[in-house]
């Protein structure tokens, strides 16, 4: 399952960039790609990262970066929507992994709490 997670995260980070290189060229598009960029390829890098930890409080807080990250990730799609800069509809598919990767987040953290011994 882990192999699974890594490579769809993966792939949302590369088109969460594709969409974010496509933004509009203002202040505002221009800080919203960086953040966009920045986030969602630390989804990627920090759940690989987690995969790695050598100890399940080691997983288990590098989960918990991954959520935050995961979470801003959200955030951006919504932000981009609300200020009518999300015209592409891919921007409502990458919104759409963003939720379903957050929680898949979420719950593995959680199993992994109630596991620690």
């Amino acid at each position: 399952m882990k192999e699974v997670i890594k490579q769809r995260s993966n792939s949302f980070a590369h088109k969460c960039v594709k969409l974010a290189i496509e933004l509009p060229k203002s202040k505002l598009g221009n800080h919203i790609e960086g953040q966009l960029i920045r986030s969602s390829t630390s989804v990627a890098a920090n759940y690989r990262a987690a995969c790695l930890g050598q100890s399940k409080r080691a997983f288990i807080s590098k989960l918990g970066i991954v959520i935050e990250e995961a979470d801003e990730c959200i955030f951006w799609p919504e932000f981009l929507r609300d200020e009518g800069m999300a015209k592409h509809e891919d921007f409502n598919e990458a919104l759409k992994e963003a939720k379903e990767l957050t929680s898949i987040f979420i719950a593995s953290r959680i199993t992994a709490l109630k596991n620690i011994k």
